[in-house]
């Protein structure tokens, strides 16, 4: 049988090399005017508070639905009819694919299928102390240039988990411990993100070290490597900061599992002399067993523009030197019904602000766009037992500038589209 995991996990890895010679399947479009690109969108490893929407997206461990994942056959198992007795190895492929239709304003674009997701995932639980997880994109490019934690950009997590009493520590390459409740669902589950989970980059290499008050109430502090790239290419030509790190402090609670934070506050080192400041607060609410809704918000100021957004704006010929003062804000509300067992139907706004928060260099303070995004659309569970759903949705996007911004050539625009498609946390042993 341990022959049998090492052969399927080596299997599925092998499509790295492959997809690797490959843009990311998930962007839409490259370009910032496009502004829709990979979801770098995350999940974390939290063991605290997973028990919310049992039937829907709630996914604070990475999984879709405890109840769901722990009543669902692997497909080592369907075919071998052997029940799976340890939990020290576990192996799920995580798959969200459609077939999308995209108009840029009134004029039709194109209609493709495409892959958005796929990450192969490995985890398991060692003993009572000892655990591991390795999550890894296999539809994402790397850089053959290699990264400053010397782990490829495709892989999301590579850590261990060790676990004390109370305490928690979290060590190796993992996601930023941000707060918001959009932020920390299985990315297989987002069908469009805010343009700070875009852009921030959110998956990096340190340590964390939680502590359980109680089985519902957890503080987390975190540290890891600020830059996933060289400082040039990140910020320009700014003189490197020594100590680049980012540290986060994080607040998980649960309030009758009918109200439910994931709060964080995050400082970061950019470039010598220059830092990142960055607020989360999601805030969930679960009405009745089938009735739920979240409200997420999101502030960052950012003393050199780590996002480049704004540095797209003001410098649409290139620039060496991204830009200074900056700040983003983002608010997502998200509501669902489950009506039937099997049937399920959501709603979701997005808001984006992108401006400069004092002026400098001939640019104006003030806001330089203000985007919105509005989706809704329904979602088919054909198994009781099983994570796969189907799904219909609309997807629009309206991007406006103000006159600050138009006077670079910045101009107006939206987008719409309609995907059909499925997702389907898959578990392969």
């Amino acid at each position: 049988m341990n022959h049998y995991c090492f052969y399927v996990a080596a299997a599925l890895l092998s499509f790295q090399d492959i997809s690797a010679m490959e843009p990311a399947v998930d962007s839409c479009f490259n370009s910032f005017s496009e502004r829709c690109l990979p979801a770098e969108m995350v999940c974390s490893e939290d063991p605290v508070l997973s028990a919310s929407c049992l039937d829907e997206n709630s996914d604070r461990d990475g999984y879709i639905g405890e109840e769901r994942r722990n009543s669902e056959r692997s497909l080592f198992e369907e075919v071998t009819d052997i029940k799976k007795k340890t939990d020290a190895f576990n192996l799920y492929l995580n798959m969200q694919g459609d077939f999308n239709l995209l108009w840029r304003g009134n004029t039709f674009d194109e209609g493709k299928f495409r892959m958005k997701q796929l990450r192969i995932e490995m985890t398991g639980q060692i003993n009572d102390w000892l655990s591991y997880r390795y999550r890894q994109r296999l539809n994402k490019g790397d850089d053959p240039g290699g990264y400053r934690d010397n782990v490829l950009g495709s892989i999301d997590y590579a850590a261990i988990g060790i676990t004390l009493g109370k305490w928690e520590l979290f060590l190796g390459k993992q996601c930023a411990a941000y707060g918001g409740i959009d932020f920390n669902l299985n990315p297989i589950e987002v069908l469009e993100n805010t343009a700070i989970t875009d852009y921030m980059s959110n998956f990096m290499t340190g340590i964390k070290v939680s502590y359980n008050f109680t089985p519902a109430q957890q503080l987390q502090f975190q540290v890891l490597n600020s830059l996933v790239g060289s400082s040039e290419s990140m910020y320009g030509n700014w003189e490197k900061s020594k100590m680049p790190l980012l540290y986060t402090i994080n607040w998980n609670g649960n309030f009758n599992n009918f109200y439910k934070t994931k709060w964080s506050a995050s400082l970061m080192n950019e470039t010598k002399g220059k830092n990142l400041t960055y607020f989360a607060l999601g805030n969930e609410f679960n009405f009745t067993d089938n009735f739920g809704a979240f409200l997420d918000w999101a502030y960052t100021r950012q003393a050199v523009d780590r996002m480049g957004l704004v540095t797209t704006m003001v410098c649409p010929e290139g620039h060496e030197y991204n830009t200074t003062k900056v700040d983003y804000m983002s608010g997502i509300f998200h509501i669902h019904y489950r009506f039937h067992p099997a049937w399920n139907v959501f709603a979701k706004a997005i808001y984006d602000y992108s401006g400069i928060y004092k002026s400098h260099d001939g640019l104006e303070k003030g806001t330089y766009c203000n985007s919105w995004g509005y989706l809704g659309g329904i979602e088919y569970y054909p198994f009781k037992d099983r994570t796969l759903h189907f799904f219909a949705a609309y997807i629009g996007r309206s991007y406006n500038y103000t006159a600050r911004a138009k006077v670079f050539g910045n101009k107006d625009y939206c987008t719409n589209s309609l995907s059909v498609g499925f997702i389907w946390q898959m578990p392969v042993f």
